[in-house]
């Protein structure tokens, strides 16, 4: 793979006149087709993020094992409240899931976060359960990428092949709405504030329920409403609400006072994802499963695919636990190996909140950890984060230049993953949410014999 990237960086600055005219069509392409977050263009490099199949083959395999875990720990979490308790759930998600959705998994799409190292590490850092972006953005990304005159040059000496994933959606909102009860073709409504930076996206969607015979449309929390025993928006009777405002946000909000909720309770709209998904989207999962003591809970097999795929993750807590077969006193250790640790709030998205030890001094650090023995938050130990180079356009030139790279499989039923969200970025935090950074498609790719 280094030899692949460093021939496709070749290219680039060989044939200038072919990546002139790839930033141009980029430029020309990337908004109107809705490949924006709030304005931005998504795409800031000339070269997509390439795998071989066998590594493909590889992610997908230890992703299923990793996701017979997390549900294994579903499993015992929904079942136990004691057990629970780690969790941090508020009153009202403890109320809410015990809510039976309609169907078993409590994520029928997710996506799990991880840095893929060719050749090395794979390592999970977190688990976005709750109806995570991205999946139509990547597919439309990979369109794009594939028609830019340098991918057309380089294809003349490799089999390049997109990972397309939206119609691994199709499949499962049919199948779950008829586990659910439901008849013939649901009526779709995507949920969100108004004005969020990923209405683009929502819009690329629609367009997409609609080219396969599902009725879909955009509206927010305060334009629905529960009557005659139906969710509505306006006329619009909603059957399913895919990629719903955060469950959290929307407690803060309304309390559990509020149209979905209500018809949600009574069985009368199907959710993508339930609220159950919280057990799992919490970052307290991971701890969960690098937990010593929960590995009773586990096959053989999970059990080793925990051990290298998942870094050793507690709550902030003032106790005694593990770490590498031997005993800590946890805050003290927390704040002794800050250069190996990072704190993540236990439920917040887009970077908030994020303190990396390394990045810290010892009194910035030694202050997060206070402040974070105060709220719900986790340590989770440093991991191997991947870094490749990437050719950009900028002042009439191509610049070749590292980016930390982030590979986020997309989950489907809670069992399997399909295609992948990667992000690139200068900075430690790969999030575009918290401003920094870039998004490109993940493309197969083998050298042609």
């Amino acid at each position: 793979m280094r030899d692949i990237i460093s021939q496709f960086n070749d290219l680039a600055v060989r044939r200038a006149d072919l990546a002139e005219a790839s930033q141009a069509q980029l430029d020309a392409t990337l908004v109107p087709r809705h490949l924006h977050f709030g304005g931005r263009p998504l795409a800031t490099v000339l070269r997509p993020h390439f795998l071989t199949q066998a590594e493909y083959d590889y992610v997908r395999h230890e992703g299923a094992l990793l996701l017979g875990a997390f549900d294994r720990a579903y499993r015992r979490l929904l079942a136990d409240a004691d057990f629970r308790a780690q969790m941090d759930l508020t009153p009202e998600e403890e109320t809410l899931i015990q809510v039976y959705p309609g169907y078993d998994t409590p994520t029928p799409t997710g996506r799990i976060d991880t840095f893929f190292v060719h050749g090395g590490t794979l390592q999970a850092v977190e688990y976005n359960a709750e109806t995570p972006a991205a999946t139509a953005y990547e597919d439309e990304l990979s369109d794009v990428f594939l028609n830019l005159p340098l991918m057309t040059e380089f294809g003349k000496d490799y089999y390049i092949q997109p990972l397309t994933a939206r119609w691994q959606l199709i499949g499962v909102l049919r199948d779950l709405w008829w586990e659910s009860g439901g008849r013939g073709m649901p009526q779709v409504a995507i949920v969100d504030w108004d004005n969020v930076p990923t209405y683009s996206e929502f819009e690329l969607w629609q367009d997409y329920f609609t080219r396969h015979g599902i009725q879909a449309i955009i509206t927010t929390p305060q334009a629905v409403e529960y009557r005659q025993g139906a969710l509505y928006s306006g006329d619009f009777r909603i059957d399913v609400i895919y990629k719903r405002v955060l469950g959290s946000e929307l407690l803060q909000a309304y309390g559990l006072n509020h149209p979905i909720l209500d018809a949600y309770r009574d069985g009368k709209v199907v959710m993508f994802n339930p609220y159950r998904c919280k057990l799992l989207h919490k970052k307290m999962s991971f701890a969960v499963l690098s937990d010593d003591a929960n590995q009773g809970l586990f096959t053989a097999e999970q059990q080793r695919a925990i051990r290298e795929h998942i870094p050793w993750t507690r709550k902030v807590a003032e106790m005694k636990t593990t770490r590498d077969g031997q005993s800590v006193d946890l805050i003290p250790h927390i704040v002794q190996d800050k250069d190996d640790l990072v704190l993540k709030p236990n439920d917040e998205y887009g970077g908030k909140g994020v303190v990396i030890g390394w990045e810290s001094s010892p009194g910035e650090w030694e202050t997060a950890v206070q402040d974070a023995l105060k709220t719900s938050y986790i340590v989770q130990a440093k991991v191997n984060i991947a870094r490749e180079d990437y050719p950009a356009w900028a002042n009439g030139q191509v610049v070749i230049g590292e980016r930390l790279v982030d590979l986020d499989p997309f989950v489907w039923r809670g069992q399997y993953v399909h295609g992948a969200l990667t992000r690139l970025s200068a900075q430690t935090l790969l999030n575009v949410t918290a401003g920094g950074g870039s998004t490109v498609p993940t493309l197969l790719i083998e050298p042609r014999a």
